[in-house]
């Protein structure tokens, strides 16, 4: 698995949903997970969630720290039990840096008690399925009550890398897993 921090700022729109999006843009082939800062502002025709596409949410942070994971994979399940990984692995590096057990996961994101942390979705396309989870680096001007990384003094950059490398770390595990693994026929 390939991972890539593009240091450009680029606004999460839901267009990086796409299958290949890392390798179109960043010749990443295969499976791969790759983080940037930005604004994300979602647009209507990639909210994936049913029921925010029925109530048209609107998803939108000023600055966010995103990762996008693309597995060549078509199994949605295994690709939803590989977000909770993903928001799992964030929410212990968090906790981690603020010295303990401040932040939980309920379902699929990060909240400090009542305020939202992350957004988190996860998709299939034709060739592969796709994860995204964004966190809140900013607070302000949010659609509901949030917290960010600013808020702890937290450094976006160390935690995508940390988060990433734990990524890889399970995904190459899981994968050697799968071959050490016997029979009992």
């Amino acid at each position: 698995m390939k991972s890539l921090f593009v240091s450009e700022e680029i606004k999460f729109t839901g267009e990086q949903l796409i299958s290949h999006w890392a390798y179109t843009k960043f010749d990443l082939l295969g499976d791969s997970i790759v983080s940037f800062i930005g604004p994300c502002e979602i647009e209507e025709k990639y909210l994936v969630g049913v029921d925010h596409y029925k109530k048209k949410t609107q998803v939108r942070s000023e600055k966010m720290l995103h990762f996008v994971v693309e597995h060549f994979d078509l199994d949605l399940e295994k690709a939803i039990l590989k977000q909770k990984l993903l928001v799992s692995i964030l929410k212990d590096k968090l906790n981690h840096r603020l010295k303990g057990d401040v932040l939980q996961r309920w379902g699929n994101d990060i909240f400090d008690g009542d305020a939202k942390l992350t957004i988190s979705t996860v998709t299939r396309t034709k060739v592969s399925t796709k994860i995204h989870l964004g966190v809140n680096i900013s607070s302000k001007n949010t659609p509901v009550k949030t917290k960010g990384l600013e808020d702890y003094g937290l450094d976006p950059l160390d935690l995508a890398q940390v988060a990433m490398n734990q990524y890889r770390l399970d995904m190459r595990r899981v994968a050697e897993r799968l071959v050490k693994t016997r029979s009992i026929d």
